[in-house]
């Protein structure tokens, strides 16, 4: 019997991506649908969902960003709220390495919930050991 895929962590680079119809928007398109098809979970966190959010709003406006959000989640990505264990595994990425602290809540997520984190942020090479990536 195949292994179930694993469920997806969304960075904010790969939402971002999407959003902006990016060359990597359209990889991002096929994993959701896929996801969809296959019932694998979508996941991210609720601080990079914030990151895309003020990127938005400054970028082009703050409904425009409020808007996206939502689609966000009408693509069934739902958005996890940081607690405790999750903040100590991005604390932990965060002093080990060189990332921004938004991008250590992704990673960490992916690490706690055993997931493949989608990004194509070169960031992340410094945690590939730790947590598996799908390269966009």
């Amino acid at each position: 019997m195949p292994r179930k895929p694993k469920a997806l962590v969304l960075d904010s680079w790969a939402v971002l991506a999407y959003l902006g119809d990016e060359a990597s928007g359209q990889e991002v398109a096929d994993l959701i649908t896929s996801a969809h098809e296959n019932r694998i979970p979508m996941y991210m966190s609720i601080v990079n969902a914030g990151e895309v959010w003020y990127i938005l709003a400054r970028e082009i406006s703050e409904a425009k960003a409020d808007g996206a959000v939502a689609d966000l989640t009408g693509l069934g990505i739902e958005l996890i709220g940081v607690d405790w264990p999750i903040t100590r595994i991005a604390g932990t990425f965060k002093a080990r390495y060189r990332m921004s602290y938004a991008d250590c809540f992704a990673a960490a997520l992916a690490k706690e919930r055993k997931s493949d984190l989608v990004t194509g942020d070169k960031e992340f090479k410094q945690v590939e050991g730790e947590v598996s990536i799908r390269w966009l």
